[in-house]
């Protein structure tokens, strides 16, 4: 499917910065200073490794009671110990039974989620296929997510305020969303075109959630955290390729330039965490935010960068076929016939 011409897309009116004082160099202390979240309740996927630790580190110590979802508890519980409120339930995102079974478990016991942050991810495998034969990275990166977050649906009603946080990326510049191939069955397979198309997904999944979630107190965001290098995110990137993108030095350290979008840990998270807990964000949703604050459209589209996503001009911001209200829709009908969940 061809993606439209950005003058078709009916772009969301509240797509735009807000001046929220932070900025690229942001921490996520720094974004979440004077926020008490006493008496609420978390949830994290990818919450063990990278900037999903990093936000259930920070969201601990705002008070916040965290449970952290894993494939293997062994091997989460050794980075989070220490961190006090956290609590790990085994799921896996690939495993439709797994995912059920953690949010059925969940919702089971009355508690509501103030705060879910979908951040697990993989990002440019090889070609696999989950058991139902769906694409890796979009089975990981959002039909999870979709699975996760639908079924936890009562839990966050419950909260009467809550906020749902899609971890997306720049990299959503590399493919629309092909909902007539969405699993590649008829089209050739690259893996930053699947990374694309499932971060496009994130974000989608975001603006549909809003406009559903709205009428329930549930809001929904999506965020690009930076580039983080020095994470398993990029395991199965080059040396090569990082090189040239310019992310790491001849050593292979990882550069950190926050005007460039090459962050610390610290600073990836920090996206997450504001539109989690940010009050300047109360009344808003289904937005795009990097940098701390809402992102702009992209209307000037000029050639990026493979790997950062940066265009040669150095422009930010979202790409409108990943904020098209009726795409968002339609592969929010789709998800459902994927997975067979619906909001009950």
């Amino acid at each position: 499917m061809e993606s439209k011409n950005s003058s078709a897309i009916k772009l969301p009116t509240n797509q735009h910065p807000i001046h929220s004082g932070f900025s690229a160099a942001s921490t996520a202390q720094d974004v979440i200073k004077s926020i008490n979240l006493s008496g609420k309740t978390a949830i994290v996927t990818g919450g063990y490794s990278g900037i999903g630790l990093e936000t259930v580190r920070i969201l601990s110590a705002a008070g916040a009671s965290v449970i952290v979802p894993a494939r293997d508890y062994d091997r989460a519980a050794q980075p989070l110990t220490g961190i006090n409120n956290v609590e790990i339930k085994e799921m896996e995102l690939m495993e439709p039974d797994s995912v059920d079974a953690f949010a059925a478990q969940f919702v089971a016991s009355g508690r509501p989620v103030h705060i879910l942050v979908n951040s697990a991810g993989i990002m440019a495998t090889p070609l696999m296929r989950d058991s139902r034969g769906y694409e890796s990275q979009l089975s990981t990166n959002h039909l999870g997510h979709f699975q996760l977050t639908l079924s936890l649906w009562p839990a966050l009603c419950r909260a009467a305020g809550a906020r749902v946080i899609s971890v997306s990326s720049r990299g959503h510049r590399y493919s629309p969303v092909i909902l007539e191939d969405i699993n590649f069955e008829n089209r050739e397979y690259t893996p930053y075109t699947a990374y694309g198309q499932s971060k496009t997904a994130n974000i989608l999944f975001a603006l549909e959630l809003d406009k559903r979630g709205q009428t329930h107190g549930i809001r929904a965001f999506s965020v690009h955290p930076g580039t983080i290098v020095n994470t398993n995110l990029s395991r199965h990137a080059s040396k090569e390729d990082l090189l040239k993108a310019g992310v790491i030095d001849t050593q292979g350290n990882a550069i950190f330039d926050p005007l460039r979008q090459l962050k610390t840990i610290q600073q990836g998270a920090s996206t997450s965490v504001w539109c989690a807990t940010s009050p300047k964000l109360d009344g808003l949703g289904g937005v795009y935010c990097e940098n701390n604050d809402i992102a702009s459209v992209l209307t000037d589209l000029t050639p990026m960068d493979p790997l950062t996503g940066a265009d040669v001009k150095g422009n930010f911001g979202v790409m409108p076929h990943a904020i098209d209200a009726e795409i968002a829709t339609e592969l929010w009908n789709l998800s459902e016939q994927l997975t067979g969940v619906s909001i009950q």
